[in-house]
């Protein structure tokens, strides 16, 4: 199978299109003929070896974590998917591969695609779907009429994360770039407010503050908490990670593999209540140029980078 890869850590300059053995499942696990796969900042970050702590030292390492495709085959034990099945998901993190013909996945890291989503549209929901569902509801815990504010509201995580927060029937306060307060109204944030805002005027304001992009402080996240309020922090850091060990609101918090969240993700986007934006779409074969462009501008597209392979 067609595959890109990398043999080092390193700058783009690393990455080759190459020939690799068709990767056997096992226990556990599904083969997926990939039709669509899309890409994360964490795609690059791992690459560049700002993750190995989590990913190792194994080589050569695919690239790509989110894809969408059907299952070609089942290993022991897999037993609520089949052959044939039309599903989305997400490599592990140690093994990656999903920029590739076929991919190896966990079970409970694939759910079934709806019919309403072409490929391309469910290739881009499993990494930035799981995450903002879970940091929301699961850590967050944001409930009907509560106030959430999101730091990062137009990004992948953040688009997520403002549909199920108004989903779940609450406010939303979010910042954005200058420039984008429109789309960011037209999303559902209901008081929008620029990256360097002066957040004093927010102090105890928030159930919920989720930091999407990790550049918020703590100590200023802290002051926009209401009593019991909480602080989900998607980018993870040492310091943040001792942090989150603390008794206290903040959690520094990386999706976790759940077949059911990941199925209540894509239903909902089958029935449209989530929708992501896709900026572009490649074949394998430009995949390179493609991600190197959006690694040295991964804001300028507002959108997804979706692989295509045929």
């Amino acid at each position: 199978m067609k595959r890109l890869q990398y043999h080092r850590y390193g700058g783009p300059d690393v990455l080759t299109l190459a020939d690799a053995p068709t990767p056997t499942p096992g226990r556990g696990q599904v083969l997926v003929r990939v039709r669509a796969a899309a890409a994360n900042a964490m795609d690059w970050k791992i690459r560049r070896g700002e993750m190995r702590p989590m990913t190792g030292r194994k080589f050569p390492r695919g690239v790509g974590h989110d894809f969408a495709g059907v299952i070609e085959r089942v290993g022991e034990g897999v037993t609520r998917l089949q052959v044939g099945d039309e599903v989305l998901g997400a490599a592990r993190l140690q093994d990656a591969g999903a920029f590739a013909e076929f991919v190896i996945a966990d079970e409970p890291s694939v759910a079934h695609k709806p019919e309403a989503l072409t490929f391309v549209q469910a290739s881009t929901l499993p990494v930035v779907g799981l995450t903002a569902y879970q940091a929301v509801t699961r850590v967050g815990r944001l409930q009907p009429g509560q106030e959430i504010f999101i730091n990062g509201c137009l990004g992948g995580v953040g688009r997520v994360a403002v549909q199920v927060a108004t989903g779940v029937g609450a406010s939303v306060t979010g910042s954005c770039r200058s420039g984008s307060e429109a789309d960011a109204q037209q999303l559902g944030v209901d008081t929008v407010v620029p990256f360097d805002l002066d957040h004093a005027p927010l102090t105890g304001q928030f159930d919920v503050v989720f930091d999407t992009a990790g550049t918020l402080p703590y100590a200023t996240a802290r002051r926009m908490l209401r009593p019991g309020g909480r602080i989900v922090d998607i980018v993870p850091s040492v310091t943040k990670l001792a942090r989150s060990i603390l008794p206290g609101p903040y959690t520094a918090f990386m999706g976790r593999p759940d077949s059911d969240d990941l199925q209540h993700v894509a239903d909902a986007a089958g029935r449209g209540e989530i929708v992501t934006r896709i900026s572009r779409t490649v074949t394998l074969g430009d995949a390179i140029p493609a991600l190197i462009e959006l690694e040295n501008a991964p804001t300028s597209g507002g959108g997804k980078l979706v692989l295509t392979i045929d």
